[in-house]
């Protein structure tokens, strides 16, 4: 029996995970939860063998619980859930240590099917996202830029992004002119909506 953690936002969509899977012979939901804060407490306690994780969570986005939970409790292995899925996404969950990453309309067979895949070491991935994550871009922007598009993409102005970065106004404009070239982007909106599409932010 394949002991489960779920980690989902909205109520409807937690407990029809919980349902699905519990109606699987060999599954078994030990836990649900709706915000990434309860996650790693939780799978401390309960000791699951496969965290299911909505990326979306409202405190602390999934992917980075992913790579928390795997250096708290290395023997839960990760099955991310997004219900926008792009290629950026993909990789980033694979960099933060989970095996999984299916959208979240997949079919309750082809989930339950992922968390088996998961729980014997493989990864579980639908195909025609792995095989754009591989043909996606690497992101060109430098460490600092990203914290200049990531405080843009709250809608800060540069005089505030400047304020929060310690650096001055003309710095930070000649960040931004740098984000959209890089990017091929339109404005500094089009550069963060680049950005979070190819999983960079």
């Amino acid at each position: 029996m394949l002991r489960i953690l779920v980690a989902a936002q909205l109520p409807l969509v937690r407990r029809g995970l919980v349902a699905s899977l519990n109606g699987e012979s060999d599954l078994r939901v030990v836990a649900d939860v709706a915000a990434g804060e309860y996650v790693i407490p939780a799978a401390a306690e309960l000791d699951p063998d496969i965290a299911v994780i909505d990326v979306d969570l409202p405190d602390v986005d999934g992917l980075t619980i992913a790579a928390r939970l795997h250096e708290k409790v290395p023997r839960c292995r990760v099955l991310l859930l997004s219900a926008r899925p792009n290629p950026g996404q993909v990789r980033r969950a694979f960099a933060a240590k989970a095996l999984g990453f299916l959208s979240i309309d997949v079919a309750p067979e082809q989930l339950a099917e992922g968390i088996r895949r998961v729980a014997a070491g493989r990864k579980a991935v639908d195909s025609d996202l792995a095989i754009a994550a591989l043909a996606s871009a690497d992101n060109p922007l430098t460490p600092r830029e990203l914290d200049v598009l990531r405080i843009a993409a709250q809608g800060a102005s540069s005089k505030e992004i400047a304020a929060k970065l310690y650096l001055s106004v003309g710095t930070v404009r000649n960040h931004l002119s740098r984000i959209i070239c890089k990017t091929g982007a339109r404005n500094r909106g089009d550069a963060v909506r680049i950005a979070g599409e190819a999983g960079w932010l």
